[in-house]
């Protein structure tokens, strides 16, 4: 039986029909060469048409059945005649076979290159039918992603309106050439579910999203307060659409899996602009995604409100007035360095003075300061940058992080010629800032003249205040963990988080920063001279003054801000 397929344009019919005016139909066709997409899909996006007058009229005027696909259950062999790939790139859907002839039921039954594709692929005659466009994306989703995965979809996205005030912004809207994947992660289902998982982080207050390939399942996590938690999964059939998905919002390359990429797109959620920085690892199954989510609204740039403890607020207040030498903040990733370099530029950023700072990358966007991304690919490296700063006539510079001798020596002879340099490393604590720079290979006379304030910094999870409690805390464990009661005589106030629904029986709700900070002492200077180890530079510090990462820790536990616990998790022993 020959294919009932009329060629006849679409905006013809409906024209003819009277179901849209020319100027409509015009700027729709004008849209549909610029997006990629069916004139249908235009249409309906644009709500010129409704789902049900588009079935009815193509159904009408081109003498094609239709039908409604939204609790059909279709066998396994017949479905094993279309690949997946296919069925969600030209969104069809196979019903039955009789004979040599394969009915398919199809959202735009006039894709004549949809069916040219299949008839060559299956070498049956292809009668097509036609479907309402959204029953017949969530059968294709229900069938080929069989039960289990259609049930684990509708938990997540299924009656949740998270995502209804978040929108991409700036996406790039020019595909002209779509690839399979490309056609598969513009389909609704899977933008909602992209949204949806932005949405939920946001909602959460996570700091990262984790996206995980394994063999049978697509895991996804959240980074809350510094722990991940995971939560439903979206099927794993979903898994390369979604992940095309966010490197079309990206403007990454699709078709490449071999390699990582990097990048990052901005949504609206609430009336927020926050940015995502996005970065994507080939692993066994698949590409595994990290989000690092960047909230503007949320970041603190108020040094006083950081909630430092005395004697590292002070050493803070008192480096930021020096003309030049050198600020150096170390911790892990995501222990709030960024956004304590960022509260101590938004201090020193005036009128009378040039700030520029170089980034890898720029992770906030400051008024008045010069932020220049790093792009080692085109050869703009931490060094590369720093050279062309120093001839900016720049007062203050801040550099991401010093990664190698080269960045670390322009940095040391930029703080010895008049310049206020700020930057970081990765260390254990701030002692080990000294030993870094000259294992590096600087020489440890320019190391003492230049660094002016030496840094370290952890995030604590806060107790919740719904379900936090008293807690009594024996001597002997004051002493084994190296508590010193003030000479105040000021008591402390432990306390202990039961859980409670708040905090999702964690005892915990919000992050606060912890540091300490070391000062330039002059009975350091003879230690770093002679490349003393890190420890007995620590011990030398503190008995100039400087108070410990411990120390600090367990000044926030007696005040009843944290744990006890959380101090022995994030501070090491003196």
């Amino acid at each position: 039986m020959p294919p009932r397929t009329v060629k006849r344009r679409l905006g013809d019919v409906l024209l003819e029909q009277g179901l849209i005016t020319e100027d409509r139909l015009k700027e729709c066709v004008a849209l549909q060469r610029t997006a990629g997409q069916s004139l249908a899909s235009v249409l309906l996006s644009k709500q010129y048409l409704n789902e049900e007058d588009l079935v009815v009229t193509l159904s009408e005027q081109l003498g094609i059945p239709h039908i409604r696909v939204a609790n059909y259950k279709i066998p396994k062999e017949v479905l094993d005649e279309v690949p997946e790939s296919l069925a969600q790139q030209y969104q069809m859907l196979p019903v039955s076979v009789t004979g040599d002839v394969l009915t398919l039921a199809m959202s735009d039954p006039l894709n004549i290159m949809a069916l040219d594709d299949l008839r060559m692929l299956t070498s049956y005659e292809i009668e097509p039918v036609v479907a309402v466009s959204s029953e017949l994306s969530e059968a294709i989703n229900r069938h080929y992603g069989g039960k289990q995965g259609d049930e684990l979809y509708n938990e997540l996205v299924g009656d949740s309106k998270s995502d209804e005030n978040l929108d991409l912004v700036e996406e790039q809207q020019d595909i002209s050439d779509i690839s399979s994947l490309k056609a598969e992660a513009e389909e609704g289902p899977v933008i909602r579910l992209v949204n949806l998982i932005l949405a939920n982080a946001l909602e959460m207050g996570a700091s990262d999203i984790h996206v995980e390939p394994y063999e049978k399942t697509l895991r996804v996590r959240y980074r809350v307060d510094g722990v991940l938690e995971e939560t439903k999964s979206p099927p794993k059939n979903m898994q390369p659409a979604l992940l095309s998905r966010l490197k079309i919002m990206s403007n990454l390359d699709i078709s490449e899996h071999r390699i990582p990429q990097d990048g990052r797109f901005r949504i609206k959620f609430r009336g927020r602009e926050i940015d995502f920085r996005i970065s994507f690892l080939p692993c066994y199954y698949g590409e595994k995604v990290v989000m690092r989510i960047l909230d503007k609204s949320s970041l603190t740039l108020d040094l006083e409100k950081l909630g430092f403890e005395e004697q590292p607020m002070e050493a803070f207040r008192e480096s930021l007035k020096l003309p030049f030498g050198m600020i150096l903040l170390t911790g892990p990733t995501g222990s709030g360095k960024t956004t304590t370099l960022y509260s101590a530029l938004h201090r020193l950023n005036d009128t009378g003075r040039n700030i520029v700072t170089v980034e890898d990358p720029v992770e906030y966007e400051l008024y008045g300061v010069n932020q220049v991304p790093a792009r080692p690919e085109v050869g703009l490296s931490f060094a590369a940058a720093l050279r062309s700063i120093l001839r900016q006539d720049p007062d203050i510079v801040m550099v991401g992080e010093i990664r190698d001798e080269e960045t670390g020596d322009i940095a040391v002879k930029a703080a010895l010629t008049g310049h206020l340099v700020l930057s970081t490393l990765h260390t254990n604590d701030a002692a080990s800032v000294f030993t870094r720079l000259t294992d590096m290979g600087l020489e440890p006379f320019l190391v003492q003249s230049s660094v002016a304030v030496a840094a370290a910094q952890r995030l604590m999870r806060r107790v919740c205040p719904d379900c936090k409690q008293t807690i009594k805390v024996p001597e002997e464990v004051l002493t084994r963990i190296q508590y010193r009661h003030p000479p105040n005589g000021h008591k402390p106030t432990f306390v202990r988080g039961w859980g409670c629904g708040k905090c999702k029986d964690t005892g915990y709700k919000g992050r606060l920063a912890v540091i300490e900070a070391m000062p330039n002492f002059p009975e350091l200077q003879d230690l770093i001279m002679k490349r003393a180890p890190s420890m007995d530079i620590k011990r030398q510090g503190i008995k100039c003054g400087m108070k410990s990462l411990r120390q600090n820790a367990l000044a926030k536990a007696a005040k009843g801000l944290t744990t006890i616990e959380e101090v022995l998790r994030v501070s090491p022993a003196d």
